[in-house]
């Protein structure tokens, strides 16, 4: 018996993953008119049908579709809760999952969207049951996190078999509580979300703690809105 998600099988084997060096998002080649990238990772890419838009295909790059069993079996123990997607199938290429509507955290900075507290909650809660089911809740961040309907729905589980804290929700966590007021409304800037991302991932190399770090991140912003304002001004 064919599923309904079988239609997009032949636009899928029109499609080549590639994953690159330094942790760099994936290319792809390859096109099918069918299909619309809607997610690119460091592993994979993720694409929704045309004539199948409720799924939502993960095709992994060449050297790491070992890693398509291990989050099935993910997904599998997750399986039963509302703040991940569900998974239906698996092959050699790609994961099958539910299409989740919605933007990411991160363009919810880009565009101005306003990101509820619930979000934060929701999340909290999600860590929660991933640790029930013997796995541990990591790798959580802005463009991992959905905002939909106001409530959060996360999108990759493949790390949750490792161990470790990487401390990114904890001190997204943080901003969010701390400093988020700040910016709440605004539309942030793209360069300035990648200055950001780019000294995150070297803040223990620059920074004494994430507060000086914080502290760093705010001057910044400040400066650059006041040099923004006094231009504006100057114009009129």
């Amino acid at each position: 018996m064919e599923n309904k998600w079988d239609i997009a099988s032949d636009s899928l084997s029109q499609i080549t993953v590639f994953s690159n060096p330094d942790n760099k998002p994936v290319t792809i080649y390859g096109h099918a008119e069918e299909l619309k990238c809607v997610g690119v990772g460091t592993d994979a890419a993720v694409f929704q049908h045309l004539y199948a838009p409720s799924y939502a295909f993960k095709v992994y790059a060449e050297d790491k579709v070992s890693k398509i069993e291990t989050e099935k079996n993910i997904y599998d123990k997750l399986d039963g809760t509302s703040y991940f997607p569900a998974c239906f199938a698996a092959n050699d290429r790609y994961l099958v999952l539910s299409y989740e509507e919605g933007i990411t955290l991160f363009d919810c900075l880009l565009q101005g969207v306003h990101v509820p507290e619930q979000v934060v909650k929701d999340v909290e809660d999600a860590r929660e049951h991933v640790r029930e089911k013997g796995l541990n809740p990591r790798d959580m961040h802005l463009k991992n996190i959905i905002l939909q309907n106001g409530r959060a729905k996360i999108i990759d589980v493949s790390e949750y078999i490792h161990p470790g804290n990487d401390f990114r929700w904890e001190h997204l966590k943080k901003g969010y509580q701390t400093y988020y007021h700040l910016i709440d409304g605004y539309a942030i800037p793209f360069w300035l979300i990648e200055t950001v991302r780019k000294w995150y991932n070297q803040h223990q190399k620059r920074f004494a703690s994430f507060d000086e770090f914080m502290r760093t991140v705010i001057r910044l912003t400040t400066f650059k809105s006041e040099k923004k304002t006094r231009e504006h001004n100057k114009e009129r």
